[in-house]
């Protein structure tokens, strides 16, 4: 069996595609999320960060659903 060509004709597929990439965008939904909550209870209200953890974690979260309702049409 050749799995190489197997995975190639699975990665072929516009739902396979666009699941992957929903899934990517949820994982980086929940590590925002959870930086989002570290920022939020740090015990030195002073030190602010860099990062928009709150506007990631909307965003990459509003992307995933709607890469995984309507990717399989565009990706």
């Amino acid at each position: 069996m050749d799995w190489q060509a197997t995975i190639s004709e699975w990665l072929d597929l516009a739902w396979v595609r666009s699941a992957l990439l929903a899934f990517a965008l949820v994982c980086l939904a929940v590590v925002a999320w959870r930086g989002d909550r570290r920022r939020m209870t740090r015990s030195d209200a002073d030190a602010v960060g860099v990062m928009p953890w709150r506007d990631i974690a909307f965003w990459s979260a509003f992307a995933a659903f709607l890469v995984a309702v309507f990717g399989v049409y565009f990706v």
